[in-house]
């Protein structure tokens, strides 16, 4: 089924406000503000247990949901250059004990599996991080015995990957500095990259210079593909397909980039089967109408610091024709530069640490590929809200699940003293 015209405009910041009663724009831009949540409590000491534990494994108990995703990105983006191995199960697995670290994530405090993980760990000896309401049975299993990090901003369902994205880097940066802690950014400062990237994709920013509009309108009107050009994108890409079908009730496909490029003509010809013969290039949508065909954009996913070799990759779709395909990458230079005094000094860059090595990635800062992920996450994320609300379709959200009422500015329950401000426009 092809796309309907749109029924607002992307440019049109006010008519989109209004129609966003349920906070959709607001949950989506509060990336930076769950992840400078976990960066505060991690400050107030939530997790000193951990600092200096050298544990045997960390173990990520998740259950269904943003929490699992979350997981599977950061152990395909850093598993492999890590100290330790990290690894993801749906149950605590059996040969758990007071060497490791459990980290279990969820949202539901009632889920029997994260519930049996929690007491079961304990039993077993082992460091416990709870990522989960506070509340039920999962609270009665921690006991004042695990280390319990309850959400503090209020989101939408889809929109917490990143805030699990965060405890899981503040865990790994804790128990395995020296490896993994060169290769995830550190919490304040990918907090700050991604309110930039907020306020980069606030309503009131036109669409050409804002990435968020800018990619939902490339969606409007296509089938949607997305694929990713390594496995860490890869897992993002399973993301944005799921965000798209709940936010937007858009359904989108999502493979590695590869399974994509070797799936080319099939998807051309596919595209091209209700109306055999048609010509993109000598269609003229003012003139002859809506397209009789569906075509099919193939958003790449990518954290390649070579975009030109990024851009040959893709380069086998073509423009124009009934199936072609956009890089979405993050500048992470741009969006560093907007929080950076122009007349401050250059801070010093700091030497690599010893035994480091090239594929590290270890850098002043760290976490490159990490960072331009979760940019990435914020920025689809956002695009899904925009291309619901451009369909006319509000978000409808009880006050129950999202306190502040979706309203920027705080709805009458908001309190400042327990519900981060960051992110907002």
């Amino acid at each position: 089924m092809i796309a309907g015209t749109p029924v607002l405009d992307l440019d049109d910041a006010a008519s989109l406000e209004a129609a966003d009663s349920g906070g959709a724009l607001r949950s989506a831009a509060s990336g930076g503000a769950l992840v400078r949540a976990t960066a505060a409590a991690v400050g107030e000491g939530a997790l000193a247990r951990l600092d200096g534990l050298r544990p045997r494994s960390v173990v990520f108990v998740c259950g269904a949901g943003r929490a699992a995703r979350a997981a599977g990105l950061l152990i395909a983006a850093v598993g492999e250059r890590a100290g330790l191995p990290i690894v993801l199960a749906g149950a605590l697995p059996h040969w758990v004990g007071p060497l490791d670290v459990v980290l279990v994530a969820g949202d539901d405090a009632g889920d029997p599996r994260l519930i049996e993980a929690v007491d079961r760990a304990l039993r077993r000896g082992a460091e416990v991080v709870v990522a989960a309401p506070d509340e039920g049975p999962l609270r009665a299993a921690a006991a004042g015995r695990a280390i319990v990090l309850p959400p503090r901003v209020p989101v939408l369902d889809h929109n917490r990957l990143l805030r699990y994205l965060a405890v899981g880097i503040a865990v790994l940066r804790l128990v395995d500095s020296a490896r993994s802690g060169q290769v995830t950014p550190e919490p304040a400062a990918l907090a700050d990259v991604l309110d930039a990237e907020a306020l980069r994709a606030a309503p009131q920013i036109e669409v050409f210079r804002n990435p968020a509009k800018t990619l939902a309108a490339r969606m409007q009107q296509h089938g949607l593909v997305f694929a990713g050009d390594s496995p860490a994108a890869a897992a993002l890409a399973e993301h944005a397909a799921e965000v798209l079908l709940q936010s937007a009730g858009r359904v989108a496909s999502a493979a590695g980039l590869a399974e994509v490029v070797a799936a080319q003509p099939r998807i051309v010809a596919a595209a091209g089967a209700a109306a055999p013969g048609f010509d993109p290039m000598f269609h003229d949508e003012e003139f002859d109408g809506p397209a009789p065909v569906e075509r099919v954009r193939v958003f790449v996913l990518s954290t390649d610091p070579d975009e030109a070799a990024a851009r040959r990759r893709i380069a086998v779709f073509g423009t124009g024709g009934l199936v072609d395909a956009d890089l979405v990458n993050a500048d992470l230079d741009l969006l560093r530069s907007s929080l950076t005094d122009p007349a401050a000094p250059a801070a010093p860059t700091a030497p690599p640490p010893p035994g480091a090595e090239p594929g590290d990635g270890a850098r002043a800062g760290g976490g490159g590929e990490l960072e331009q992920l979760a940019v990435l996450a914020l920025r689809i994320e956002m695009a899904a809200a925009y291309l619901r609300l451009i369909n006319g379709q509000p978000q409808a959200v009880s006050r129950s699940e999202y306190p502040s009422g979706g309203d920027y500015r705080g709805g009458d329950d908001f309190d400042p003293t327990d519900q981060y401000d960051g992110g907002r426009f």
